[in-house]
């Protein structure tokens, strides 16, 4: 069973021979084949298909924006090209032919020839239909280079519209200033020799991270002194370093199912939270988030549309790209780091690197290797992941006999996505004799619902 929507189908060819019509049952959104119609073992399915892409107006897919052909296909544009198992779980090398009379066609990976009318583009790295690009069109680049801590070369390349080049110098910086950055702090070295930024002016998410070939929206690319802000700046390059950042978290190792998408969103979005806090103020940046979590995140979490950063369901797919899934997902990752510590989290990040290099995964797989690196349980923790709504605190204080005894109550309220409320209550107690030399003396009791007492000698 193949996914599909929109396609004029013109042949369907099973190691070059046509397959006869009474194999197949095709319906608006997949094409089955009757499984008398497949060899024994390894076979070769070919499909042409007509597609219109100006007439493309939802630009899922192949369409054409000013007259430059580009693709969207996350989360299922793919199926809107050809025939396709198309889920993030199905990951293959691409090897793509372009033929068009627009002078700039490009695609995922490695160039392997190139010329007039003509361009032919390999992708070593096995990855799901949902990171294919290709754009064709006439656009010029500003070139530069980069050489990786092992010293590999790479060429980079950002693609605009003719008069566009003097407002893309800065994304080449961000771009450079991400690639540093990944090296030092996560160890990760980009593994193709090319990489190429377009700008484009209708493009229907901000940026996508597709394999060695990123689309971004031009307003999150192009930039000049005599019109851009600081947080326009801030904003290029934070965006910028985002979907660079996916190079590993996102497309080398990438979702089972949907349903995970918080795995790669909310760590790349963590990460590159620790980029921009790194290039400019922490502090301001902390604040900045949290401005953001408060204003979109938590008034999602306490109306109708509630929902935790692993739903279980959608009736859309492209209705799970939300802040709970963004931003509250950043966050579990940051309290994750928190919990284990500097030192083990680029340890559990280096384990997850080494062993789902390649793989299609959940957040089961990634909670394990933090077990695994750290030996914490995280049974209790995984809530978080689970759970939809925000927490409330309570905090109550009792003070007798120069002991101060606090008693902190945790509260999730119930949502539309999960009818009844969790609650958890934590307790310390103090004798305050030296109030200038306290410090805490955490000792745990208590139950799986996060029950402890504190002392403060």
């Amino acid at each position: 069973m193949l996914d599909g929507a929109g396609l004029r189908t013109k042949a369907l060819r099973i190691d070059g021979r046509e397959i006869a019509p009474t194999d197949l049952r095709q319906t608006e959104s997949s094409l089955t084949i009757a499984q008398s119609a497949l060899p024994e073992g390894d076979f070769t399915f070919s499909a042409e298909v007509e597609i219109d892409p100006e007439a493309n107006t939802a630009l899922e897919g192949l369409y054409l924006s000013g007259g430059i052909f580009c693709t969207q296909c996350e989360a299922e544009g793919f199926r809107h090209i050809t025939w396709y198992p198309d889920r993030p779980d199905v990951m293959a090398p691409f090897h793509v032919v372009l033929r068009s009379d627009k002078p700039v066609l490009l695609s995922n990976g490695n160039p392997v020839a190139s010329e007039k009318g003509r361009a032919e583009w390999h992708d070593p790295w096995p990855k799901p239909a949902y990171l294919f690009a290709l754009v064709a069109g006439d656009l010029v680049a500003i070139d530069d280079h980069f050489t990786t801590r092992s010293g590999k070369p790479v060429d980079l390349h950002v693609w605009v519209r003719p008069g566009d080049q003097d407002r893309a110098d800065f994304a080449m910086e961000s771009l450079k200033k991400s690639m540093i950055w990944d090296e030092e702090v996560y160890g990760r070295e980009y593994d193709l020799d090319v990489f190429n930024i377009v700008a484009v002016d209708d493009f229907n998410m901000g940026a996508m991270e597709n394999k060695g070939l990123n689309i971004f929206n031009s307003k999150l690319v192009l930039s000049s002194p005599a019109t851009a802000t600081d947080l326009d700046y801030e904003r290029i390059e934070g965006v910028i370093a985002h979907e660079y950042f996916h190079n590993w978290t996102g497309n080398r190792i990438t979702c089972r199912d949907w349903f995970q998408l918080c795995l790669k969103e909310g760590l790349t979005v963590f990460r590159d939270q620790s980029f921009t806090s790194d290039m400019r103020s922490a502090a301001v940046k902390r604040i900045s988030d949290v401005q953001t979590l408060r204003a979109r995140q938590f008034r999602e979490d306490q109306g109708p549309l509630a929902h935790p950063p692993r739903p279980d369901h959608f009736q859309e797919i492209n209705n799970f790209y939300t802040a709970t899934v963004y931003e509250k997902g950043a966050e579990i990752i940051g309290m994750l780091k928190r919990l284990v510590g500097d030192e083990n989290y680029r340890k559990a990040l280096d384990l997850y690197f080494e062993r789902h290099d390649g793989q299609a995964c959940t957040i089961e797989d990634w909670l394990a290797v933090f077990h695994d690196a750290t030996g914490r349980d995280l049974t209790q923790f995984k809530h978080w992941y689970t759970d939809a709504g925000t927490p409330q605190l309570t905090m109550i204080e009792d003070w007798q006999d120069g002991h101060l005894r606090l008693t902190f109550r945790q509260e999730t309220p119930a949502t539309p996505a999960k009818a009844t409320s969790r609650r958890a209550s934590f307790r310390s107690r103090s004798a305050l004799s030296a109030p200038m030399a306290t410090r805490f003396c955490p000792d745990r009791v208590g139950d799986d619902r996060g029950r402890a007492e504190l002392c403060l000698p």
